[in-house]
Order: structure tokens, then C-alpha cells, then sequence
């Protein structure tokens, strides 16, 4: 299974192993001490929220560790904010099987939209944290077959097949003996 914790700058096509410069991690560390603050919230508060170490909520606050996506995953939903809150867009980011560059961030009225385009490579899977309260993940396969949803019931997508589902609960991504390529929207209710 490939696992790389590095965040990498935009890259037109991500592949596993692609070589490409690492993202200044200084920059979303200071987003994610600047959402902390204005909610209030310690250093050590969000770290037990988020089910992290708190010198790993610090090295990711001053830039010195490179966190999985998986990580960003788990802090982002405990400040309740879509991943690009953090992150930005454009950003190749790396969990334990899935690679994702984030295309474009839409807003509307009641909600935010996070467009990304993923790789995962045959036989690698992931388990992500659940996000907050009321997101959903809607999923495009391109290539390949992916299982992909709730971590106790996933769904199973093909080439041209789509899969949704609430992903306010852990979810899975696991593919089959070929690299999925895929498109990814999550859906972020706004808070009133």
C-alpha cells in the first residue's frame, strides 16, 4: 500500500510517486491556527477533538510536520470548515491510499463544494474520519473500480458509475486490481 504524508504543489495529472515540489506548509498551518483562534479553541482542545497528538496539531500550526489527508480531515471538521479552509486549492494531497488535487471550491447560499480529482492506486485502501454533521461525497469513476462509502456498508462504482453517500460517518476507499481514476464533490452544509 503506498502511504505518503506529503502535501505536493499542483500537479496536472497526480500519479503515485509523482515527483513534484512540496506545498509551503507554513501557509496551512497558519490557517489552521487562525480558524483555532477565532473559535476559542486550545491548542490542546482541538488536538483531543480531533483524536490527534497535540505536537502534532503544533508541528502542523508552525509548518514542520506534513500531515496525512486523513489528518487535515479530522481537524477541518472539528473547526467545522471544508477541507479548503485550510489547504486551498490546487495542492496534490496524500492519505494513506488516496491522492487528490483540489480543482475549485463553489459556494452557494446554503452550502460549499469541494471538486477534486483522485488516483488510487490498485489494491490500496483508506479509512477517513467522519466530517461534520450533514456532508455528503458524491463520486465519479472514470477507470477502474473503486469501493467507496460508509466504512460499513460501501458501494461498489465501475468505469461511468457513480456513487453518494453521507459522509458524516468514517467512509472507505479501496480499489480494485487497477488505479481508479476518479472526481470527487463533497458537499458542505453552511452553518447558520
Amino acid at each position: 500500500m503506498l502511504h505518503d504524508s506529503r502535501m505536493r504543489s499542483d500537479a496536472p495529472n497526480p500519479q503515485p510517486g509523482a515527483d513534484t515540489p512540496t506545498t509551503d506548509m507554513s501557509d496551512v498551518g497558519r490557517r489552521i491556527r487562525g480558524l483555532r483562534e477565532e473559535r476559542g479553541l486550545s491548542l490542546s482542545e482541538l488536538a483531543r477533538r480531533a483524536g490527534i497528538g497535540k505536537a502534532t496539531l503544533s508541528g502542523l500550526e508552525n509548518g514542520t510536520r506534513n500531515p496525512t489527508l486523513e489528518t487535515l480531515w479530522a481537524v477541518t471538521a472539528q473547526l467545522g470548515v471544508p477541507l479548503a479552509a485550510a489547504v486551498g486549492t490546487g495542492p496534490v494531497v496524500h492519505g494513506a491510499a488516496v491522492q487528490g488535487v483540489l480543482l475549485e471550491v463553489f459556494e452557494e447560499t446554503g452550502a460549499v463544494f469541494e471538486l477534486y480529482r483522485l488516483v488510487v492506486p490498485a489494491g490500496s485502501a483508506q479509512t477517513s474520519p467522519a466530517h461534520p454533521e450533514g456532508v455528503t461525497e458524491h463520486l465519479t469513476v472514470f477507470a477502474g473500480t473503486l469501493r467507496a462509502g460508509p466504512a460499513d456498508a460501501p458501494l461498489l462504482a465501475g468505469p461511468g458509475e457513480h456513487v453518494s453517500w453521507r459522509s458524516d460517518v468514517p467512509h472507505v476507499y479501496a480499489a480494485g486490481d487497477q488505479d481508479v481514476h476518479a472526481g470527487l464533490l463533497i458537499r458542505y452544509p453552511r452553518r447558520p
